[in-house]
């Protein structure tokens, strides 16, 4: 997620551009469609703006973790309790 000042500031250049094309007239309606698409831009960043980034990362989190299953996280906590995850230790051989 982006940091809270780039949006502000790139929320800030589309409302300058938009203003910008208010003034200016271009032929076959083009300035009137450029905006819109500069409005509709300014609306997304504003709600970009008004979104909490741990919010919409936490409804995600557990989507993600059902996906692994409940068999997968007894595996883990079982390797856990027995010492059986990481690195197997050095076999010494005598020289």
């Amino acid at each position: 997620m982006a940091k809270r000042n780039d949006l502000k500031a790139l929320r800030n250049l589309i409302s300058e551009a938009q203003t910008l094309l208010m003034t200016t007239n271009l032929p076959e309606g083009r300035s009137q469609r450029a905006n819109e698409l500069l409005a509709a831009a300014v609306h997304l960043a504003d709600d970009l703006l008004e979104q909490s980034p741990a919010a919409t990362l936490g409804a995600k989190g557990g989507k993600q973790t059902a996906k692994k299953g409940s068999e997968y996280f007894r595996q883990i906590a079982a390797k856990r309790k027995s010492f059986k995850g990481g690195r197997p230790p050095k076999n010494s051989v005598p020289s």
